[in-house]
């Protein structure tokens, strides 16, 4: 497992267009998941220990989220031949077990990921109704060695109802970390 940090949010990113199937074999496209007050991607895996340590949080988040009009979808860009816990069956379980209340889809080919400029699992992109990326953080500062406390801010749920009330991100971010992304061929990424 490679720590991966994500770059800082770059304000003049659109969000690219994708279609992508859904573990409920349902095709997605950006403008099927964008939300009237904004719209969140993230790039998340079912083996990775960071999405693991997050994922209880994450769920509770996203539905937050999605009540307050923010659109909201899980992206799977992983090589599934070489990291065969991310399969699309095992998607579907993972999906299931955590009580997803939102799409969650395989990037196959990883032109998605590569659109997007996505670097590890979790990794968050959190654009306003326009489509402009004002939020590129962390969800919190869970790990799976720091468990959640009292104190725990929840970094991506406040960001992005602050991208919904007024379309622009917090000041601040920190940078998600995780897992790098497992490419198919690591010369091309």
């Amino acid at each position: 497992m490679a720590l991966t940090h994500t770059p800082l949010c770059d304000t003049s990113f659109s969000a690219p267009d994708f279609s992508l199937k859904g573990v409920d074999g349902k095709a997605y496209t950006l403008e099927d998941v964008k939300g009237e007050n904004g719209t969140l991607v993230m790039f998340i895996c079912n083996h990775c220990p960071y999405v693991k340590a997050i994922i209880t949080q994450l769920v509770q988040d996203a539905k937050a989220l999605q009540e307050n009009g923010i659109g909201v979808i899980a992206i799977m860009p992983n090589d599934t031949a070489n990291y065969p816990d991310d399969s699309f069956e095992n998607m579907q379980i993972f999906a299931k077990e955590n009580g997803f209340t939102f799409p969650y889809v395989i990037d196959e080919k990883q032109d998605v990921a590569h659109a997007y400029h996505a670097v590890c699992t979790p990794d968050f992109f959190g654009f306003n109704k326009d489509l402009e990326l004002h939020y590129r953080g962390r969800l919190d500062d869970v790990t799976p060695s720091r468990a959640a406390t009292a104190e725990t801010k929840r970094e991506l749920l406040d960001g992005m109802l602050k991208i919904a009330e007024t379309g622009q991100g917090p000041e601040h971010q920190t940078a998600s970390m995780g897992c790098s992304i497992k490419w198919r061929n690591e010369d091309a990424a």
